[in-house]
């Protein structure tokens, strides 16, 4: 059975052995045990790379747990459409941001103009 070091997973992830802890401490995952020293499994390192996954697409780490636990239970419909749901709410925030990004620019793009017009009337009195 392959086993992993709590070291060998943070340099394959590019991420620190605290963020490895860090997920350990919030139940994402459950390395074995070996007097003081961690030994993660392979199933360990599937988990990670699903949270590590999980949070580059703005994932809660809630809703991340929520799906690990889905994905635990094999129950592949419900996971479908728990990830379905996910998905719609990061669409809708998305699109929010969007607009108000949007509606920030357009007022930016306003301002430029209105600087650059009464900096043109300045030079030229």
């Amino acid at each position: 059975m392959e086993t992993y070091k709590i070291s060998e997973l943070a340099k394959e992830f590019d991420i620190t052995t605290r963020s490895i802890r860090f997920y350990e401490d919030m139940g994402l995952i459950q390395p074995e045990r070996k007097g003081s020293m961690r030994v993660y499994q392979r199933r360990d390192k599937v988990r990670l790379k699903l949270i590590l996954r999980g949070k580059r697409l703005g994932f809660s780490l809630a809703e991340i747990r929520d799906l690990l636990e889905l994905y635990d239970t094999k129950q592949l419909d419900t996971q479908l459409i728990k990830m379905l749901k996910i998905i719609d709410e990061k669409e809708a925030v998305l699109r929010r941001q969007l607009e108000d990004i949007t509606i920030v620019l357009d007022d930016l793009n306003t301002a430029r103009s209105r600087c650059e017009e009464a900096l043109e009337r300045s030079k030229a009195s």
